[in-house]
């Protein structure tokens, strides 16, 4: 059946999430601060603009956001022109941003006053699986109101679940940022290696990735990795957000990040040296190269 849904920030993962909504036959309104990327996004879906996340919220079933950190979410949602100035009774917002897990509960608890259902639910998958509509989806909310959502996540997912109460999703992307962030040195270095060693490391990888060493970053980005690209993907900037966030929230759970601190200042030397915007896997850059 057919959805109101509004989708609120048009960036490289939000712009085709959109889209899939779209294509499933939904009946879908956009925001974007830059309102040409809304009326890109009008060009190529259907669907409408609006000129207020509050605009856009108006009588929709589902409102979506996926925005860049806690304090753009605060503008969009609880702002002077915010969505949640607007939206109807038995709705439900969902956050697609990476946040803290203390936003996500502060917005739900001001969701619940309001008589509509927020889940906090960040994405994994990058880029690429925004583009191909296979991302992993990790949710913090209600049962109740995650059955409601569920069919219009599905839309650009490959993988949704409940993890707990809000604030659960945020704490599993920190989980998911964590691994990754190990995992890409540990790639960074083996790949430099084996150049170093005179090997053909595709030939290596093409062994090795179907052993115990499979990653998806392996899989994905050991081939722009070799080739020096990475102008592309998830950008270093948002990662050292990400991890700031993981890093932040282990002081209060009282867990332990030495392998994460000491990747997120391999991160900040990576922007040091003008890569801010560069693909997460850019921390190859600071190893040096024999041929």
């Amino acid at each position: 059946m057919s959805q109101k849904v509004t989708f609120i920030g048009l960036g490289v993962m939000g712009f085709p999430m959109a889209g899939y909504i779209s294509k499933a036959g939904h009946d879908v309104t956009v925001y974007n601060r830059t309102s040409a990327k809304a009326d890109k996004w009008t060009g190529t879906y259907k669907g409408k603009t609006a000129s207020t996340p509050a605009e856009a919220a108006k009588d929709a079933d589902f409102i979506f956001t996926c925005v860049g950190n806690d304090n753009d979410l605060k503008e969009v949602t609880t702002g002077p022109d915010g969505a949640f100035q607007n939206i109807k009774k038995g709705a439900v917002f969902i956050d697609n941003t990476t946040a803290s897990a203390q936003v996500a509960r502060e917005l739900f608890n001001t969701a619940t006053e309001k008589g509509f259902g927020f889940l906090d639910a960040p994405v994994s998958g990058g880029q690429a699986g925004a583009e191909n509509g296979a991302l992993t989806v990790m949710v913090g909310g209600q049962q109740s109101d995650f059955e409601k959502a569920e069919p219009i996540i599905d839309c650009y997912s490959k993988k949704i679940k409940l993890l707990g109460s809000a604030g659960s999703g945020q704490l599993a992307k920190m989980v998911n940022q964590i691994c990754i962030a190990g995992l890409v040195q540990g790639l960074s270095e083996g790949l430099r290696f084996g150049q170093n060693a005179g090997l053909n490391v595709e030939d290596v990888v093409e062994v090795i990735s179907k052993g115990a060493a499979q990653s998806w970053q392996m899989e994905n980005r050991f081939k722009t990795m070799l080739d020096d690209k990475f102008d592309y993907g998830f950008a270093v900037d948002w990662m050292r957000k990400d991890l700031g966030i993981a890093m932040e929230e282990a002081k209060t759970n009282g867990s332990k990040l030495p392998v994460t601190e000491i990747v997120d200042q391999y991160y900040s030397e990576v922007q040091k040296n003008g890569g801010n915007r560069f693909d997460t896997s850019s921390l190859i850059t600071l190893l040096p190269k024999k041929y």
